[in-house]
């Protein structure tokens, strides 16, 4: 009987490479021990490739290999360890940052009819009046509102020169700058595109403008979890999302698919809370009187069962409606009710971005440090 050697056994085995590895198995490391017993031979192997067919070839490869170079009567064993390669870690860093843009919010709800649009238009004024620079960018393709919520229907972006490159000048009213497609299309143009278009003309509407210096870029995207709510995540790291939801039922069970979207491990954007719009109904000559049309608080109670900030309510008022038609958002209404509750809708949000940016890796450089007293935040 011929006398077997570790030394032959490794010489034979570098004429192997694992699939998927350039080395041979044995420079690889792949080959961690190899025991000789007489005529038997084991041979522990680590790969990386978890499938069952690259097991089964790597061990048929070696049992060759050995027999045809070492010794053809060998028994040989062979004990392969699958070592997946560790998962990534998603979502510290999603997207390219935007130059200039220090945090960007989501806006979202997992239905339509709950007054996303009309949350993110007063938040957004709310924010500007407080003193932040802020930009909105319309991602609802399919209905865009911003441009008749800010009364700018009939403006158009300009194209400006930055660093020898044509940009996107975005439209700005109150103190806000925005872009949407409602900007290069006609009112009664019905958007007709499928996913890949959709994202196309958001990558240019994100990175093919000069939005400038932003404290906070709100993202007004559209209902539901679709594709362009993972286009947007993936073309940009997002601070954080808020969800809005009525208290009715079939909206709360929407809002909880928004809030899961956002917590699912391969997108894990932190989520800043839950706000109840038509909260309640209170007429003008009832003003004391409060009349739950859509249930009691139950987006407050979903925020709890889920164990997310509740940010508040909103109530249902007229003029919010009018406001937003006209186009002058009812936060900008000075001392009045409405202005009290999206100040303090507000106040909540960018409360928890203070958090967000605080306890959990940021996207960004963390660029908010301290709220000042209760009605703004402090800005380096």
């Amino acid at each position: 009987m011929m006398k077997l050697s570790k030394k032959d056994i490794f010489k034979a085995l570098e004429g192997l490479t694992v699939p998927g590895e350039g080395q041979n198995m044995v420079e690889s490391g792949a080959v961690t021990n190899v025991m000789v017993f007489g005529d038997e031979v084991v041979v522990d192997l680590t790969i990386k490739n978890p499938s069952l067919q690259a097991r089964k070839k790597t061990e048929v490869e070696i049992l060759k290999i050995i027999h045809r170079e070492v010794y053809e009567k060998a028994k040989i064993t062979v004990n392969v360890k699958v070592e997946a390669p560790a998962k990534p870690k998603v979502n510290e860093i999603k997207g390219k940052p935007i130059p200039g843009i220090k945090n960007i919010i989501a806006v979202a709800s997992g239905k339509g009819g709950v007054g996303k649009s009309t949350v993110t238009a007063n938040l957004a004024v709310t924010l500007a009046k407080m003193g932040f620079k802020v930009g909105v960018l319309d991602a609802d393709i399919y209905g865009p509102s911003m441009p008749i919520m800010f009364d700018v229907t009939q403006e158009r972006p300009l194209s400006i020169n930055v660093d020898g490159k044509s940009k996107m000048k975005p439209v700005e009213n109150y103190g806000v700058k925005m872009l949407s497609i409602g900007f290069f299309t006609q009112p009664n143009q019905a958007v007709i595109w499928r996913g890949p278009m959709a994202s196309k003309a958001l990558n240019q509407m994100i990175f093919d403008a000069h939005w400038g210096e932003l404290d906070f870029m709100l993202l007004d995207l559209p209902p539901g979890t679709g594709d362009i709510h993972l286009s947007i995540m993936q073309a940009m790291p997002i601070t954080g999302a808020v969800v809005v939801s009525t208290p009715q039922e079939v909206a709360l069970a929407d809002a909880k698919k928004g809030v899961a979207m956002f917590q699912q491990e391969s997108i894990n954007v932190p989520v800043l809370g839950i706000v109840e719009n038509m909260a309640y109904f209170t007429p003008d000559e009832l003003p004391n009187n409060k009349y739950y049309i859509f249930g009691q608080e139950g987006a407050k109670h979903l925020a709890e069962d889920l164990n997310v900030p509740f940010l508040g309510e909103i109530p249902l008022v007229q003029s919010i409606r009018e406001a937003g038609d006209i186009g002058r958002p009812a936060a900008l209404q000075t001392a009045s009710p409405i202005e009290t509750a999206f100040e303090e809708l507000t106040r909540n949000v960018v409360a928890e971005v203070v958090k967000r940016n605080t306890d959990l890796p940021p996207t960004e450089a963390i660029k908010i440090t301290t709220m000042a007293g209760c009605s703004a935040v402090k800005k380096k």
